[in-house]
This record gives structure tokens, C-alpha cells and sequence, in this order.
């Protein structure tokens, strides 16, 4: 007999969160990647100010989502999920939260370590107070370096936790042939992925 105490699809505002943050997140990486690289000056610089700003962004929104998620039941997985697939489920997601918060995270105290002590301006519209922790850190250059290169490496893991989750989410549609994708899904959506999913949808 169906569990009627836990819903069929996720609330909208956690499908608003969902996807919001995944954007913020894929463009992140991408000019994370890119602004390296760039030659001009000012540009770069906009870069950077611009992705400091999206990573507070994704940091609160993350909290949010997280705070959403203790206090609202998910939708169940379906019946059939073998127990190593759920615990896989659980594993990429609950490590999703980590970098979620903990890649923006470690971006701001690599900014606050620096000895450059630049502002962090949010969007050009207000300052992050830089976090108190390095005042009387001897080799701020270390540290800096150290916290970035985390950063980095939290970089990579995203990515792999965004193939693991679009891999397991593409296969539950057109293979297992469930409703996991379309729970997620926003609902103008839906049509089309049940159309992309063919007959017996």
C-alpha cells in the first residue's frame, strides 16, 4: 500500500531551488574555468566580482535549500530502487549539499586570507564582511593559495556529482522508465520529457 504522508513530486519551491541553483552552479564552473585566462584587465576583474557575487548567492540559496529539505518530506524513491541505488542516491545528494555550501564557502575565506584584503561586493551593491579568522596569520600568501586550490579541487568534485546525478536521472527516465526525473521537473516541462520518453510514458 502507498505511503499517502509523503507526496508524489518535490514542492515547487524546492524545483525552484533545484534548478536555480544548478544554473548558478554550471555557469559558475564555466567562468571559474574561463576567468583565468582572460587578458584584459578590467574584464577579468568583472569576472571575478561577478563570481565572487553568483558563489554568496549559491551559499544562501544552498542554506535555504537545505533548511527546506529538514523540514519538508522528499518524495520517495520507487519501490523497486535496489538498496545500493539509494544509497548511492543519498551519497551524491547529501554530497551536493557539501559543495553547495562548502565550495562558496571556502571561496570566502580564501578571499578573506588574502593579503590583498579586497572587497567582497555583492553585485557592486553592498560589501560581505571579509571573515575575522587570518588577522594574525603569518604566511596569509600560503593560506590563500592552500584555500584556492581547494576550492578547485571541490571544482572537480561538482562536476563529478553533476555527471553521477544527470547520468542516474537520465537513466531512471529512458531506461528504468520511472517518474524520478519528473518529479523534479517543472511542469511545463513535463509534456515534452514524456513526449522525449515515447510510448508508455
Amino acid at each position: 500500500m502507498a505511503d499517502t504522508t509523503q507526496p508524489a513530486r518535490y514542492h515547487a519551491v524546492a524545483v525552484v531551488l533545484h534548478w536555480l541553483i544548478a544554473l548558478l552552479i554550471v555557469g559558475l564552473l564555466v567562468v571559474g574555468f574561463i576567468m583565468g585566462g582572460v587578458e584584459t584587465p578590467e574584464l577579468k576583474f568583472k569576472l571575478y566580482q561577478l563570481h565572487k557575487s553568483f558563489g554568496i548567492t549559491v551559499l544562501v540559496l544552498s542554506v535555504l535549500r537545505l533548511l527546506w529539505r529538514l523540514t519538508h518530506r522528499p518524495p520517495p524513491l520507487p519501490p523497486m530502487t535496489k538498496v545500493w541505488e539509494r544509497w548511492a542516491a543519498h551519497a551524491v545528494h547529501w554530497g551536493f549539499y557539501l559543495i553547495m555550501i562548502g565550495m562558496p564557502l571556502v571561496g570566502w575565506l580564501g578571499v578573506s586570507a588574502s593579503p590583498m584584503k579586497m572587497p567582497l561586493r555583492i553585485f557592486g551593491q553592498f560589501d560581505m564582511p571579509l571573515l575575522p579568522f587570518f588577522d594574525g596569520d603569518t604566511d596569509p600568501r600560503a593560506t590563500t593559495q592552500a584555500l584556492f586550490e581547494a576550492h578547485g579541487v571541490m571544482a572537480f568534485i561538482a562536476i563529478g556529482l553533476l555527471v553521477l546525478h544527470l547520468g542516474a536521472a537520465l537513466k531512471h527516465h529512458f531506461i528504468v522508465r520511472d517518474d524520478v526525473l519528473l518529479r523534479m521537473a517543472p511542469k511545463f516541462l513535463q509534456g515534452l520529457l514524456r513526449a522525449l520518453r515515447g510510448k508508455n510514458a
